[in-house]
């Protein structure tokens, strides 16, 4: 599948991507594939999630409008539909430390109601161009995660940039009921590569 969004496993429900939910079709779990885990100065996901998920896209389009697009967090919304709402609660552009706070949408599953998510963002690593890596729980009416840990990595290769991104969500209660995760949720990160994809290469091509 090249220049698509490729699953690595579906072992994994993304912390950013719940707002896509709306808009895809339940997918059957499948058997894990194993990966080797994304990092950054040795940092990765959570090593005891049972949940987790990894993910890759190729866009055309210079590192520097990728990396852009990604950390201005205050411009989700305008390329991420489903970002109902963004407040960066540190002034200037990310660096260890820096948090943000949004929305998204979760529909109702069979174990949990409709409900927004507001999700509360803490860079924990950063290197510009390069990687970043970020954690942070995620709640909503009737819909918990306690600590979700995201890790972007960013390859300038021939022709474009390779974004690669891995994700993991631990708490007790996504973790009862880890199929209807699974079949809800994983798709949700290929969603944002696809969107952050589509973004970058509509902005390259205005320049």
């Amino acid at each position: 599948m090249s220049r698509t969004a490729r699953r690595r496993t579906l072992l994994a429900i993304p912390l950013a991507a719940t707002a896509f939910l709306g808009v895809m079709a339940a997918a059957p779990a499948q058997p894990a594939v194993p990966e080797r885990s994304l990092t950054y100065q040795g940092h990765g996901i959570d090593p005891t999630a049972k949940l987790h998920y990894q993910t890759e896209i190729f866009i055309k389009a210079p590192l520097s409008t990728v990396w852009r697009l990604h950390t201005d967090v205050a411009g989700w919304p305008s390329w991420q539909q489903a970002v109902t709402s963004m407040k960066p609660l540190t002034p200037g552009p990310l660096r260890e430390g820096s948090q943000f706070r949004w929305t998204t949408p979760a529909p109702a599953t069979a174990s949990t109601p409709a409900t927004t998510l507001v999700i509360t963002s803490t860079v924990q690593e950063i290197n510009p161009g390069r990687c970043v890596r970020w954690t942070g729980p995620a709640i909503g009416d009737g819909l918990r995660i306690d600590r979700g840990v995201h890790v972007w990595n960013f390859i300038k290769v021939r022709g474009g940039v390779l974004v690669r991104t891995e994700e993991s969500w631990t708490g007790a209660q996504i973790e009862s009921d880890p199929a209807t995760a699974i079949r809800y949720l994983a798709p949700g990160l290929d969603a944002w590569l696809a969107n952050l994809k589509a973004a970058a290469e509509a902005r390259a091509g205005r320049h």
